[in-house]
């Protein structure tokens, strides 16, 4: 059964690799030999067709139900039900809606992602509103090491993104008080608790351990979790859901062999249940509790009819349900990280001689899983804790033992009697912050955590199989050579330029700007994009992991071209996350605390054999964007012309000063391809032999104008939009220079 499944999942793997699904008559192809493998009786190939099929079956239907093309950047009326908790910050509150109706003839995606700016009303989790948006179809940013947010778009579902218009006002239709809902039961706990432990400094914990609720968490207590490999235990994971019901089992079966009822085991059972239930229904069913229900089921189904089912059956049983349900949880780290666990758990203790005690075991288990998930934790995320099972050893009984039931147990009695849950809460408070102060000690240890580039898919399989090696039972020989492949994992070759080359990357930031220019030993990083909230920037959520990815760890210069928010708002994330050297910048007050240089003409230097020069600004005269820091990177195979947000005026005077000195073979395009830059005259100076434009998707703005665009097509110039093709990779290299499209390199279908 276990190779069979495994076969299925292999099969809906491989779909997961294609840049595009196949076509009808493919689909019935796969039809047939599925038919023909099992008339054959050939199960694994079967089962390996079978997941060919349901992957392709499954992700086109989904497809199907995005926005469509035609329906984009028009105000649309709509009804219907805010779902899940929504999320709150200074400017806006975002949130998931499952739309019932439109005043459209086409029908519109089931499920939709708004956000509201500045809303004048509270949005609650199961109120049904009628709204007016204005809608575009699933859309991220796309770039190395980055997260890939149309994925994520993709696998909840969520056909078409969009904001809330003010006009017409939006109508609250239901309160959530007139509905009956998980939503709605979790949006009331939600209340709750901000009402009650609001104040309190672990609230943001609380919130996540009870109901799943993460927004809360800063960004330090994630760094500290991430440095000590306890990420998981924020969460409402399998391990919470497992020991609630263990104990909820336990609980059960004494008192039912008490009170001499019958057959107490399947009263247990079914009460371990019903508990698990209700603590998934309060996480809203994220896909680790639903893994953990099934999984949990499946187990107390059987000793409810007394079978003895094989773990590693019990596994493959539940890998397939939750596969049929949703094909496309293969995507998620989650679903790897969750099911190796337990693999890793049956392979070390299973079958094994001699009787170990419960400390003993648990030991076993932490160190196990921490060796173990350490190759999947790199491919994700690109770092693993060394700490994680000194880490672990600690929080994991503090948490699954004493927070997490004590923190179900206040959330009972919050409606029956609040002031004894309220005194319950104080004590898990003080538990988190005794917890919090111990991992805080340990993060700060010299190599608490490693971190490495982009782990090569190769790499997994060899790692695997040196693992299996490596924790296979006393007295198999050689198992130290179980190390040997692992070393790619930590031998990755990240290819950089030569003597006199350059790699220039535009990063896909939406509507702003980040470049990094690479040298041979040299890292120049040219603005950093957008800051959105004080819980997200453009420098933390892409050119940090960016810099990450590509083994980074020294920046040689920053250079922040100007003040605008949407080049300087993700510095401060850069500078505090990375080793910056030097600061050059047109606004050095904005960034005082750094010992900034002011950017001016005339600054020159050289890396590697090549020539870096800042040409603009001349003075402090102009406006704001017209101050932009000008960079021009020239070498023996060509130039690039970095120009921020100039604009005519500043046009005007580099043309004035520099003439024929402009001339380079890329453009990146002044003022994101604003009408009042990018004149024709500038452009022929220049006579670039492609224009990069980093702009945002359907902003605001409508840039690239197509004045701009226009003039790019008189004197023949080539241009790529970051918008449409994601991160721009520019290599100066063997007397040429290549633009590449990250999005149509690595473009998947739902991309």
């Amino acid at each position: 059964m276990f190779f069979s499944v495994l076969s299925f999942v292999i099969g809906i793997i491989v779909v997961q690799q294609f840049s595009a699904l196949p076509e009808t008559i493919w689909v019935l192809c796969l039809f047939f030999l599925v038919c023909f493998s099992a008339f054959l009786r050939y199960w694994r190939l079967m089962f390996f067709v079978m997941g060919l099929l349901w992957a392709c079956c499954f992700s086109g239907i989904r497809l199907a139900d995005r926005l469509s093309e035609n329906l984009e950047g028009r105000h649309i009326q709509v009804e219907g039900r805010v779902l899940g908790l929504p999320q709150h910050d200074e400017r806006k509150v975002r949130f998931d809606f499952a739309v019932s109706k439109s005043k459209l003839e086409t029908k519109l995606p089931e499920k939709i992602r708004l956000s509201w700016f500045f809303p004048d009303q509270q949005i609650k989790a199961g109120q049904y509103w009628q709204f007016t948006v204005k809608l575009k179809q699933p859309h991220g940013r796309f770039n190395p090491g980055g997260f890939d947010y149309e994925k994520w778009l993709f696998m909840q579902n969520i056909g078409a993104t969009g904001y809330v218009k003010t006009r017409p006002p939006p109508r609250l239709i239901i309160t959530r008080s007139s509905c009956q809902n998980f939503d709605c039961l979790r949006q009331l706990v939600a209340d709750n608790l901000t009402e009650l432990i609001g104040h309190v400094e672990s609230s943001g914990l609380i919130k996540a351990l009870t109901i799943g609720e993460r927004h809360d968490i800063s960004h330090k207590q994630w760094d500290i979790f991430r440095k000590t490999g306890t990420v998981h235990l924020v969460a409402i994971s399998g391990l919470h859901i497992g020991l609630i019901a263990g104990l909820a089992y336990l609980l059960a079966l004494k008192t039912g062999i008490r009170l001499n009822m019958t057959s107490p085991q399947v009263i247990a059972a079914f009460f371990s249940i019903i508990v698990a239930l209700f603590y998934a229904a309060l996480a809203g069913f994220s896909l680790p509790t639903q893994r953990a229900l099934l999984m949990l089921s499946i187990a107390m189904v059987a000793i409810s009819w007394q079978r003895n089912i094989k773990p590693v059956n019990t596994l493959a049983l539940t890998m397939f349900t939750v596969l049929i349900f949703d094909p496309l949880a293969v995507l998620s780290a989650g679903f790897w990280l969750s099911f190796s666990a337990v693999v890793l758990i049956i392979y070390s203790l299973a079958g094994r001689l001699g009787k170990s005690g419960y400390w003993k075991t648990a030991i076993k288990i932490n160190w196990v899983t921490a060796i173990g998930l350490a190759p999947l934790l790199l491919f994700y995320f690109q770092q693993v804790s060394i700490i994680s099972p000194i880490a672990n050893l600690v929080a994991v009984p503090v948490i699954s033992l004493l927070v997490v039931p004590l923190c179900l147990i206040a959330v009972v009695l919050m409606f029956l009697i609040p002031g004894l849950a309220g005194y319950l809460f104080i004590l898990v408070d003080n538990i988190l912050q005794a917890l919090w102060s111990f991992l805080s000690e340990i993060a700060q240890l010299p190599y608490a955590s490693i971190s490495t580039t982009a782990v090569p898919f190769y790499a997994i399989p060899f790692a695997l199989l040196g693992l299996l090696i490596l924790l296979a039972p006393r007295g198999i020989p050689g198992r130290w050579l179980g190390l040997v492949l692992l070393l790619p994992l930590l031998i990755v070759n990240v290819t950089k330029p030569e003597q006199g080359e350059v790699t220039m990357t535009v990063l896909d930031v939406g509507q702003g700007l980040s470049t990094v220019i690479e040298t041979s030993k040299h890292v120049l990083v040219f603005d950093t994009g957008a800051k959105y909230s004080n819980q997200y920037d453009m420098g933390d959520a892409v050119v940090t992991p960016f810099l990450n990815s590509k083994g980074i760890e020294v920046v040689d210069t920053l250079l922040i071209s100007h003040g605008d928010n949407d080049h300087i708002g993700g510095a401060e994330s850069v500078i505090k996350q990375s080793r910056v050297e030097k600061i050059l910048t047109s606004v050095p007050g904005a960034l005082a605390n750094y010992l900034p240089v002011q950017c001016q003409a005339g600054q020159s230097w050289e890396w590697d054999n090549v020539l870096f020069e800042i040409l603009w600004p001349m003075q402090n005269s102009f406006s704001k964007n017209n101050n932009s820091c000008v960079l021009k990177v020239s070498s023996k195979q060509g130039s690039f012309l970095l120009t921020g947000d100039i604009e005519a005026e500043a046009e005007n005077g580099l043309i004035k000063k520099y003439a024929e000195k402009l001339k380079s073979d890329i453009l990146i395009a002044p003022h994101h391809g604003s009408k009042t830059s990018s004149t024709l005259t500038f452009l022929k100076w220049v006579n670039p032999d492609i224009v990069l434009i980093p702009s945002g998707y359907r902003n605001r703005f409508s840039f690239p104008h197509k004045e701009v665009l226009q003039r790019y097509k008189v004197l023949n110039v080539s241009w790529m939009n970051t918008a449409n093709d994601g991160a721009l990779i520019v290599k100066m290299h063997n007397n040429s220079v290549i633009v590449n499209s990250l999005r149509l390199e690595q473009g998947k279908y739902w991309n």
